[in-house]
C-alpha cells in the first residue's frame, strides 16, 4: 500500500516500468511450443530462465502483472545467492547498488544484548549478506534477460488453466490482446504464494501457522546509522514485540514491527495507524529529522510446502513450493537455490547431456534443503514471535538475562542462511574416505583468494573439475563430455583450506555445490563420476 493521492507504482525512489502485452507480429507464434514455460516473472522465476538460457535452453517466461513487484518485499539477498548471480554474468548491477553487511545487534528494552558477525574473510568474493529492495532485483535481472534471445518475456500474460501430459503440458493464457493455448515440455511454477499452477492441479502446502503477524514500512530519510541488521525486543514504541530494522539503498529503511495479539490487522494498517506507529519507532531510535513514509504490507510467519515439489511435468521452485518465515531471510535466498537447481538439471537434459533421473533429484535436494530451513526458522520465528504465553515467558527471561549474562544474548541470533549441504542427494557421490575435512561432496564449494582474482571468478556456470596438477588436467580436457577444469598453484594456503594435495582434485556441479571429490584423482574416476552425476545410461 501506497500513502493517499499516490498510485501503486507512484514510489519516491523508483521508476517502475511499464510493459505491454504481445502485439502485432509476435502473436503469430504464441502457441509455439516451448521447451518451458515459467510462470511467474519475479526474481525466482527470471532467474531459472537465465539459467535455462546459460545451458542453451528456451523458455517462455509469463507474468500476469504489467511491471515489477511494488515496495521493499525481499531485501536480503545471501552470498550464495551472489555466488548463483556471478555464475550468470548477472551480478555487476548488484554489487553496484546493494549495501553488504556483515554485523547484526540485538537490543532488549533499549540494551544492547548482542552483536553478531556472520563469517568473513579475505577468502570470500563477496559480503555474507547484501540489502536491495525487490524492485532493483527484478529490474537487474530484467537487464539481463532483454538482452537474452532464448527468453521470450511476455507481461500480463495470465495462466487460466492447464491441461498435463505424459509429454508436457498446455497452458491456456489470456492477455489484454486475447487468448490462446501454449504447448509446453516442462513447466516451472514460480507464480508465488497464490500459486494459480498450484491450485489448477488442486494441490495445497501443508504446514504450520505461526500467530505472529508484523507489518513491513518503507521509510525513506537521511539517518546515519550503518548498514547493520538491528532487532528490538520489548522496545518502549512496541512494548512485548519486536521490531526490526534494515537499512537500503537511496536512503530507504525497512522497519518490521510486531503487531500485538489485541490489534486488528486491518486497523493496523491504516495509513494514520501505520505513520504513528513508524514514529514512535523512529523516536526509539533517536531519529528526530524529516521522513517520508514510502510503501507498506502485513505478513505472518508460515512454515508450508509442498510434500513433492514435482508433479509429472510440473515443477515448483520458490514460494510456490513453500512459504518460510522471513526470520534469517531465507524465503528469496531459498527460491533462488531452486531456480538455480531445477534450471541447469533441465538445461542437461534437454540438450541430451543427462537422463531424467537427473530431475528427480530436485524434490529430495531442495525439499531437504526447505525442512532445513524450517528447523532453523522456526527456532528463529518462536524467538521472535512466541507462539504461547509459556514461549513468552522463556524468551523473556532469556532476554533479561542476556542484560547480566552475555553468553545468552546469543540465544537472539537470528541464524542467517547458509547453503545447504545435499548429503543424502541421488546426485552426490559418497565422499573420498581419504580426506579428514575440507568441504563435502553436497556441500556448496568454498571460496579462494588467488592473487588478482578469486576462484569463483574462473568457475563456468557447468560442470567444473578443481585440480592441481597438469597432466590430469589435460588429460580430463581431452575426454568427450568433460566437465571444464580449472588447476590452482600448488599452494600451502590452499591445499589447508581444501584438505588437499597435489593429486586431489574436487568436481563442482553447475549450482556450486560439490558432486565429488578425489584425494588422488585420476581421469577415469572424473569421466565416471560424470556418467553417475548426469544419470547417464550406465547405473552407479
Amino acid at each position: 500500500m501506497r500513502p493517499a493521492g499516490r498510485a501503486e507504482t507512484d514510489s519516491l525512489y523508483f521508476t517502475y516500468p511499464a510493459f505491454d502485452p504481445p502485439r502485432g507480429a509476435a502473436r503469430h507464434t504464441l502457441s509455439e511450443r516451448t521447451p518451458v514455460a515459467i510462470v511467474g516473472a519475479g526474481p525466482v522465476g527470471m532467474l531459472a530462465a537465465l539459467t535455462l538460457a546459460r545451458h542453451g535452453v528456451r523458455s517462455v517466461l509469463l507474468e500476469a502483472r504489467g511491471t515489477f513487484n511494488d515496495g521493499s518485499r525481499a531485501i536480503c539477498v545471501a552470498r550464495q545467492s551472489f555466488h548463483i548471480l556471478q555464475s550468470l554474468g548477472a551480478v555487476a548491477p548488484f554489487e553496484a547498488k546493494a549495501l553488504g553487511w556483515t554485523t547484526g545487534r540485538s537490543f532488549y528494552r533499549g540494551q544492547q544484548i548482542l552483536e553478531f558477525e556472520m563469517p568473513d574473510g579475505p577468502d570470500e568474493r563477496f559480503r555474507p549478506m547484501y540489502n536491495l529492495e525487490q524492485q532493483y532485483i527484478e529490474q537487474f535481472l530484467w537487464e539481463a534477460i532483454r538482452n537474452e534471445p532464448l527468453v521470450d518475456i511476455r507481461w500480463q500474460s495470465a495462466v487460466t488453466g492447464l491441461v498435463p501430459a505424459e509429454d508436457g503440458v498446455a497452458l491456456d493464457i489470456a492477455d489484454p490482446e486475447g487468448s490462446y493455448t501454449l504447448p509446453a515440455d516442462w513447466v516451472l511454477a514460480a507464480d508465488g504464494a497464490r500459486s494459480a499452477v498450484r491450485r489448477a492441479l488442486g494441490l495445497r502446502l501443508q504446514g504450520e501457522n505461526y500467530e505472529g503477524r508484523y507489518v513491513i514500512a518503507d521509510v525513506k530519510m537521511a539517518h546515519d546509522y550503518p548498514t547493520i541488521r538491528r532487532a528490538l525486543f520489548d522496545p518502549a514504541c512496541r512494548p512485548g514485540g519486536t521490531v526490526l530494522i534494515h537499512r537500503q539503498p537511496d536512503d530507504i529503511w525497512r522497519i518490521d514491527y510486531q503487531l500485538g495479539e489485541d490489534e486488528d490487522a486491518e486497523e493496523a494498517i491504516r495509513e494514520d495507524v501505520v505513520r504513528a506507529s513508524v514514529a514512535s519507532v523512529l523516536a526509539e531510535i533517536g531519529h528526530d529529522a524529516p521522513w517520508e513514509l514510502e510503501w507498506w504490507s502485513v505478513y505472518s510467519a508460515n512454515t508450508l510446502a509442498l510434500d513433492e515439489y514435482r508433479h509429472g511435468r510440473v515443477v515448483f521452485i520458490g514460494d510456490s513450493a513453500h512459504i518460510v518465515p522471513i526470520f534469517g531471510v531465507r524465503g528469496l535466498n531459498n527460491g533462488l537455490a531452486d531456480a538455480h537447481n531445477i534450471g541447469w538439471k533441465l538445461g542437461r537434459l534437454l540438450t541430451d547431456r543427462a537422463g531424467p533421473g537427473l530431475i528427480d533429484s530436485y524434490t529430495p535436494e531442495r525439499r531437504g534443503a526447505t525442512l532445513d530451513v524450517f528447523a532453523n526458522a522456526s527456532k528463529s520465528a518462536r524467538f521472535m514471535t512466541p507462539p504461547t504465553r509459556g514461549w513468552q515467558v522463556m524468551r523473556d527471561a532469556a532476554l533479561g538475562l542476556a542484560l547480566t549474562e552475555g553468553w545468552a544474548g546469543a540465544l537472539a541470533n537470528p541464524r542467517q542462511m547458509t547453503p545447504f549441504t545435499y548429503a543424502d542427494s541421488p546426485a552426490v557421490l559418497a565422499d573420498d574416505p581419504g580426506f579428514a575435512a575440507g568441504p563435502a561432496p553436497g556441500a556448496a564449494m568454498i571460496d579462494l583468494s588467488l592473487g588478482g582474482d578469486f576462484l569463483s571468478d574462473r568457475l563456468p556456470p557447468d560442470f567444473t573439475l578443481v585440480c592441481f596438477d597438469a597432466a590430469l588436467a589435460e588429460e580430463v580436457a581431452a575426454q568427450p563430455g568433460a566437465p571444464a577444469v580449472v588447476r590452482l598453484d600448488d599452494d600451502p594456503r590452499i591445499h589447508a583450506r581444501l584438505a588437499t594435495g597435489a593429486a586431489s582434485a574436487y568436481l563442482v556441479r553447475p549450482d556450486l555445490h560439490i558432486g565429488a571429490r578425489w584425494r588422488h584423482a585420476t581421469a577415469a574416476g572424473v569421466a565416471a563420476a560424470m556418467h553417475a552425476l548426469t544419470f547417464r545410461e550406465e547405473t552407479r
